[in-house]
């Protein structure tokens, strides 16, 4: 009786665009040559020639905070600044999803100070995170099945001490349905 007084809300993000891929056949150096006369643009399907792009971003009730302020998980398996994004794509009435998800590493860690990128520590043993890294991606496996996790902390500076105790628990908790990738963007920057 009271769904009447409830507003369903997110924090987050949603933008719905109809677009148009048009194409030619002529190669991108053949466009670019003056005497190559201009074409007219034809479009991959004359009957239906748009198609909707959705992206929605929903970002977690649990565990919000500032970052610096707010890292790791919870004992409950949540991770801080946890945010689901997720892209549709709907053509020929087929819609098409891709899901996205990223938050903190799932041990408990922390930042202590007000200066720029302080530096990172762990606050509890290997032992007592097992249980909630555990939670975290049981939850995870149980929303999407398979996952393929990619690390993108610094894997040689401050942020090592991390990544290494990120790897350890997936080590540990050794499953199947998860991929692990450790993807240091710092070597490519």
């Amino acid at each position: 009786e009271v769904d009447f007084w409830i507003i369903p809300i997110i924090q987050g993000f949603v933008q719905i665009e109809e677009l148009v891929v048009n194409y030619s056949e002529s190669s991108d150096d053949d466009k670019s040559s003056p005497e190559t006369p201009p074409q007219e643009s034809t479009c991959v399907d004359d009957v239906h020639p748009t198609f909707l792009v959705a992206l929605i971003s929903r970002r977690s009730r649990h565990r919000a905070g500032m970052r610096y302020k707010r890292r790791g998980v919870d004992k409950n398996g949540n991770v801080a600044n946890y945010v689901e994004t997720e892209q549709l794509i709907h053509v020929h009435n087929h819609t098409l999803s891709y899901i996205q998800t990223r938050g903190s590493v799932p041990v408990f860690w922390s930042q202590v100070g007000y200066r720029y990128n302080p530096r990172p520590r762990l606050d509890k043993s290997e032992n007592e995170t097992v249980a909630c890294f555990r939670a975290h991606f049981e939850e995870q496996l149980k929303n999407y099945k398979k996952q393929v996790i990619i690390n993108l902390v610094d894997q040689t500076g401050r942020e090592k001490i991390i990544g290494d105790a990120y790897l350890k628990q997936v080590l540990l908790y050794n499953n199947a349905n998860l991929t692990y990738v450790s993807f240091d963007f710092h070597e490519h920057w």
